[in-house]
């Protein structure tokens, strides 16, 4: 048996947690390869130890965590902030692999069970890694609860009490077959029965969206899934696995294995069939897709071209619509940013700045109420977090120049009313070199040459009319920017050729290790509500949204010869910020 090593790494928040590393027996050294084990729920790490010696991959090292709230790792047990911080902490774990242990992304294998399977699924979507293989084991796409409308209930409870913790009510002898694990299951202290209810109803919101949305994920993946599990169902399984975008997929269904699959009492086949894949996609080049042409081919052009498809006008679902225009259209005579909405459109840099101040305005308390609905929807909110991540990347990136004595020199190609850029630099003790905010539109070059005066930025920063996408204009920008910023450009246009161009002109204009903060939006689960009674800053056109995933979105600054260096995400998994550097 492997001896391992017990080891902490520290999350985004200084949280250490706890993880287990086994080194290869017989490292290939001029290429370290490592599988990461994630566990299930009310697990640990130690659990799957199992699994080093019964894989038989002496070339690999062997890593496994204790999730926020598991094992020897703090938090309330069964706990997190939310399931998306357990998200982004796969992201910290797999980047401390690479800063700590020498491995690098793409050398990596991922074995995951149950919960931890849907975490990594979801990071799969969400962060687009560059991992060779992933092997899910019974993901817990739905946990069943047995009791009749029981996720309607624990909403209801939380929105009235806020955050409780149930107990999970499966016995170990429904977890395994096997004895040895069932005794080891009862008598190990470090098993937590409880998860919170904000955990739960994470877990089965992050599911649905990546079940849904399957396609996004390009990574090798097998599918392992218990053919007689009692803590989950097999449907969204089997939903999840026909959608997967993966060129390498492979489905097993094991007749009678318990929940536990990769601790089942037979396991020896499918622990087998786990080794052939990992080794196979290990020994065999990446094949990732290119994406550079999912504008005019693929399930992202054809969603986009579904929501551009005028609706029958005497259907239900156009009499639903019309009337749906017709009540935000009054809605828009009494509150503010619905008016203003519908006069510069909703995707505008207007209404963008009046998001960001997110005070409801309007006439009357109704009025105002009406407001509040609207600036609390889901996509603003996610607006809003959007412009944080901005600005953290943004201060991250004038960090990084500072330690590498370079100027700050910071261009906005796009900057709406350039709220964000402002606001993510006033309090910094020294001030960039220069800011040069640019827009097409009149109306956001003097909104935002004001607030430049009114946040008193005058000496150094200017704002400018000019185009986002004129790549020979962009590629001569004076002073040669350090640093650029597009925030929320490239998602309103769904041309892969218009943004690559864009890209390109901006890549050319930065300086040799400058940076470019950029955004994308891999999900939005009002795409149908926002093209058919949104309209946009474009002539009052419906606002149509072609989705990037982020693996599309990253592809296409990769093309521009800029490389990826890290990446936020919301809660809901709408935007992302990223944040990549141009080569020496």
């Amino acid at each position: 048996m492997r001896e391992s090593h017990l080891l902490t790494f520290s999350t985004h928040d200084a949280v250490e947690l706890s993880y287990r590393h086994w080194p290869a027996l017989s490292p290939v050294e001029t290429k370290r390869r490592a599988v990461v084990m994630l566990h299930r729920g009310h697990e640990h790490s130690g659990r799957l130890t199992h699994l080093v010696d019964e894989l038989e991959l002496p070339d690999c090292d062997f890593f496994a965590w204790d999730a926020r709230g598991h094992g020897l790792s703090p938090g309330a047990r069964g706990d997190s902030p939310s399931f998306a911080t357990s998200v982004r902490d796969v992201q910290t774990f797999i980047d401390h692999i690479g800063s700590t242990h020498r491995i690098e992304e793409e050398n990596l294998a991922i074995v995951a069970q149950s919960v931890g399977a849907v975490v990594v699924a979801t990071w799969a979507h969400d962060y687009a890694p560059k991992v060779r293989a992933l092997v899910l084991a019974s993901p817990a796409f739905k946990v069943k609860l047995y009791v009749p409308f029981a996720r309607t209930a624990l909403k209801l409870i939380r929105a009235l009490r806020g955050n409780f913790f149930v107990n999970s009510y499966v016995k170990a002898r429904f977890l395994t077959h096997d004895p040895v694990r069932i005794q080891s299951y009862q008598q190990d202290p470090l098993i937590a029965r409880a998860i919170s209810v904000n955990m739960l109803l994470g877990l089965h919101e992050a599911a649905r969206r990546v079940v849904a949305d399957a396609q996004a994920i390009h990574i090798p993946t097998q599918l392992l899934i218990s053919g007689a599990d009692f803590v989950v169902e097999r449907k969204p399984q089997v939903t999840f696995f026909e959608r997967l975008g993966s060129i390498r997929k492979e489905k097993h269904v094991l007749p009678g294995f318990f929940h536990d699959t990769l601790g089942e009492r037979d396991r020896s086949r499918v622990i087998s069939q786990a080794r052939r894949f990992i080794r196979h996609n290990f020994d065999t080049p990446m094949a990732s897709p290119s994406l550079l042409d999912a504008d005019r081919i693929g399930p992202m052009c054809a969603e986009a071209e579904a929501l551009a498809a005028p609706v029958p006008p005497n259907s239900i679902q156009g009499h639903y619509w019309r009337a749906m225009r017709t009540g935000m259209s009054l809605g828009a005579q009494l509150s503010h940013g619905l008016k203003l909405g519908f006069e510069t459109g909703f995707d505008s840099g207007s209404t963008l700045d009046y998001v960001y101040r997110n005070k409801p305005t309007g006439l009357t308390v109704l009025g105002r109420k009406i407001d509040q609905l609207y600036l609390s929807s889901i996509g603003w909110r996610a607006i809003r977090r959007r412009k944080r991540h901005v600005e953290e990347l943004l201060r991250g990136a004038i960090s990084r120049l500072r330690s590498a004595d370079q100027p700050v020199r910071i261009v906005d190609i796009a900057a709406g009313h350039g709220r964000y850029i402002l606001e993510a630099i006033q309090d910094l003790e020294e001030r960039p070199a220069s800011i040069v905010l640019r827009d097409y539109s009149d109306i956001n070059v003097r909104d935002g040459s004001a607030l430049i005066q009114a946040k008193g930025f005058g000496e150094v920063a200017r704002f400018i009319k000019a185009d986002a996408f004129d790549q020979a204009d962009l590629a001569t920008l004076s002073p040669r920017p350090t640093l650029v910023v597009v925030s929320g450009l490239y998602e309103l246009f769904g041309d892969n050729q218009l943004v690559g161009r864009s890209l390109a002109g901006a890549a050319e204009a930065l300086e040799p290790g400058g940076y470019i903060v950029y955004t994308g939006q891999p999900w939005h689960p009002q795409l149908k509500l926002i093209a058919r009674a949104l309209t946009s800053h474009r002539d009052g056109q419906p606002w149509v949204m072609r989705r990037r995933t982020q693996a599309e979105m990253d592809q296409l600054v990769a093309a521009a010869g800029l490389v990826k260096i890290t990446q936020r995400i919301d809660d809901w998994g709408i935007f992302t910020v990223s944040l990549a550097q141009k080569p020496y």
